[in-house]
């Protein structure tokens, strides 16, 4: 450590912040948005797609399923690959792809072509979306406004999903469910005009890292199996062999990343990220927060369409109350309460109020009103989701080497992607055997019955999703360290790496 001191005087200096730093968060975020929403404007669509292109129920889940396996299992590499490459190219790749993706996807004259483009929209998304994170963590230095950036960002990251489902029920209705793909060209050349004038370049000196291929390769592999173990226990069931082979395999496979990462030269997921406390559980409340995060989308979606028989546009607008409050607390936590108070506090309170968010919506019956029985609980997730999310990526990111920037903002999008599969095949499969079991309870099948078990099939998910934020809300509280003892290893982490030799520096120059 004392021969690190004494190399302070050859450390250079940081950037200076980029005049244009502010513009560069409207382009990411507008990117990062378009990411998020697709995840939810295409499932809208499908009714009409499928009435379109002639394919069946059973196929039906691929249009999302693709996209999913893509995206879940390759954001480590598209994290690294922005670290390695350069992340304004791999940014500017990222969005053309995912614009040339979405163009042939709503071109898509036949089923399969419709699930090649989704997949492919998952591989440039992979790219996109860490690299998106990477660009704001390099750009925002100074902590102040580093805390309003992720505001935004983490705000985007949560509603987008609610803001897909508003956008694919107006888009279906007024014009085409093919609107639903093309809309992101729109979006991305807006980005990419935004990106090449206004996104710093990260210019490398030095010589250049090389890529991990064993280890690119086992964890897409496990992390393909992982999502598509839980995509197949959603429409095959738990007791299905391809379900728990596939899960099987996943396991076996991160358990061997995991030790192949202990001995590279050049690992793809330095351990040291993980080593810290904030770290390890700021991702594990961003997977939580995922996992109920898309198990309200799935069956309020349901629930409004299915039970008070909203349209896909009163959908949407039903959520709009839920973004609301999202941004409003995204924006209050993370310019005046997470710097006061830290994400030991935070998160936890966001936890909590997710909690009780979801013991409101078990109480909804066949008979429940929008206001204020389901207003009230849209409004406290939109509060809790706002709290959990700006919090927790802001300190997911925080304190990392720039060198590592793209595999830690790949994390935060992993560790979201993966809670939202897990979740949606759990929750899915519990609330359609607690509807079975109420349908052999209460026969004959009359509609009443079915519709009254379809709203305690939503409760069973319900309370499991209470469960999620319960255990995330404990984990919190115990894992985070408190914020003078966090912000003074952060500062001592900071510095020990100003004074290191680094044989890989970056130089922000603005394009």
């Amino acid at each position: 450590m004392l021969a690190g001191m004494t190399s302070l005087p050859q450390a250079a200096p940081p950037a200076a912040p980029s005049s244009r730093r502010w513009w560069t968060l409207a382009v990411v975020a507008l990117a990062q948005l378009m990411v998020v929403l697709d995840a939810t404007v295409v499932n809208i669509a499908l009714p009409s797609a499928q009435a379109d292109l002639g394919f069946s129920d059973a196929d039906r889940q691929w249009v999302v399923t693709a996209y999913s396996l893509a995206f879940g299992s390759l954001l480590l590499l598209g994290g690294r690959l922005g670290d390695l490459v350069g992340r304004k190219r791999m940014f500017l790749i990222g969005l053309v792809g995912f614009a040339l993706a979405s163009a042939l996807g709503g071109a898509a004259q036949t089923f399969g072509l419709l699930v090649a483009a989704r997949a492919l929209q998952g591989v440039f998304g992979a790219m996109l979306a860490p690299t998106a994170l990477a660009v704001l963590t390099t750009t925002f230095t100074v902590p102040k406004e580093r805390a309003r950036a992720f505001g935004v960002f983490g705000a985007l990251a949560g509603a987008g999903g609610a803001i897909g489902l508003l956008l694919g029920g107006v888009l279906t209705q007024s014009l085409d469910w093919r609107w639903n793909l093309y809309i992101n060209d729109v979006i991305a050349v807006v980005a990419v005009v935004g990106a090449i004038a206004l996104v710093p370049n990260l210019q490398r000196t030095g010589p250049r890292p090389k890529l991990d291929v064993p280890g690119t390769l086992i964890v897409s592999a496990g992390l393909f199996g992982l999502v598509f173990g839980f995509s197949n226990a959603e429409s095959d069931g738990w007791g299905s062999p391809a379900t728990w082979g596939f899960l099987a395999a996943a396991g076996v496979l991160l358990v061997a990343f995991v030790a192949w990462q202990a001995r590279a030269a050049h690992p793809l997921l330095p351990l040291a990220i993980l080593r810290d406390r904030n770290r390890a559980a700021a991702y594990a409340s961003v997977l939580i927060a995922g996992s109920g995060m898309f198990g309200v989308f799935l069956f309020v979606t349901y629930y409004v369409q299915s039970t008070l028989g909203y349209s896909p546009i009163q959908t949407g607008v039903a959520f709009l109350p839920m973004i609301g409050m999202l941004v409003l607390a995204a924006q209050l936590g993370t310019n005046l309460l997470v710097p006061r108070l830290g994400p030991k506090v935070m998160v936890p309170i966001g936890m909590t109020l997710a909690l009780v968010a979801m013991v409101l919506l078990t109480r909804l019956d066949v008979h429940s009103a929008y206001a204020p029985d389901l207003l009230v609980p849209l409004m406290l997730i939109g509060a809790g989701m706002g709290t959990i999310m700006p919090a927790s990526m802001q300190t997911a990111t925080l304190g990392v080497d720039r060198r590592y920037a793209g595999v830690a903002g790949a994390l935060v999008n992993t560790s979201q992607q993966v809670g939202g599969s897990i979740s949606t095949a759990l929750l899915n499969t519990l609330a359609a055997t607690a509807a079975t079991d109420w349908v052999s309870g209460h026969l004959p099948p009359t509609r009443a019955v079915l519709a009254e078990a379809a709203v305690h099939g939503y409760a069973t998910a319900y309370w499991w999703c209470a469960a999620f934020f319960a255990g995330g809300a404990i984990l919190a509280a115990v894992v985070f360290r408190r914020r003078n003892q966090g912000l003074a290893l952060h500062t001592a982490h900071e510095v020990s790496h100003a004074v290191e030799p680094d044989t890989v520096q970056e130089a922000a120059v603005v394009a």
